[in-house]
């Protein structure tokens, strides 16, 4: 089986695929049998390892699409085994393994990267969030005096009160977790 530091080294991925020798047809077939009666174990680890070629080539066609290719390679490697699994227990002919297996890792792949660009539409909307929530925040205090309520910081933002709670919130514990990191920075500089 592929361990995780290979995954992450492209040149000792690329040496792996060419040293495994093809299968056949039949060969295939063999440990398709093995998988589906006994599940994990050396015949789906070589099925998967087999399948790493086109895994690799997956991933390098989705390079720049805002996942790493390595990273793409794990999931895709992951989706393989699943694959392979599925297949198996399908029953399925040793000749549609590959495009079984292909179709599927690819799908995983596309939905990883979909997910991770959500992720960072995410990020990026909580700290234009948070900035303006900040912003209004000192606006407010300076013109009252005082931190302003909720309900205040609500008004002027033109956002739900539950908005700016969560907003409110979690930019409160940004700011304490930063300022723990702060003391304990300083704390260690005292003792040295």
């Amino acid at each position: 089986m592929v361990t995780k530091s290979e995954l992450t080294d492209r040149e000792i991925l690329d040496a792996k695929v060419r040293s495994l020798p093809p299968l056949s047809e039949r060969a295939v077939a063999e440990l398709l049998i093995k998988v589906r009666l006994n599940g994990r174990g050396p015949a789906l680890d070589e099925l998967v390892e087999h399948q790493l070629a086109a895994i690799l080539e997956l991933a390098e066609a989705r390079r720049g699409k805002g996942v790493e290719v390595g990273d793409l390679t794990q999931e895709g490697t992951i989706a393989g085994v699943v694959a392979v699994m599925e297949y198996a227990g399908q029953d399925g002919p040793a000749s549609g393994l590959d495009r079984f297996v292909s179709r599927l890792v690819a799908t995983h792949m596309d939905d990883t990267i979909e997910l991770a660009v959500i992720e960072r539409a995410g990020d990026e909307a909580f700290v234009r969030d948070t900035e303006i929530y900040e912003a209004a925040e000192v606006r407010i205090r300076h013109e009252l005096g005082r931190n302003p309520t909720v309900l205040e910081l609500g008004a002027e933002l033109g956002w739900p009160e539950e908005r700016v709670a969560i907003v409110g919130d979690m930019l409160n514990e940004a700011r304490a977790r930063y300022d723990s990191e702060i003391v304990e920075y300083l704390d260690d500089v005292d003792e040295e």
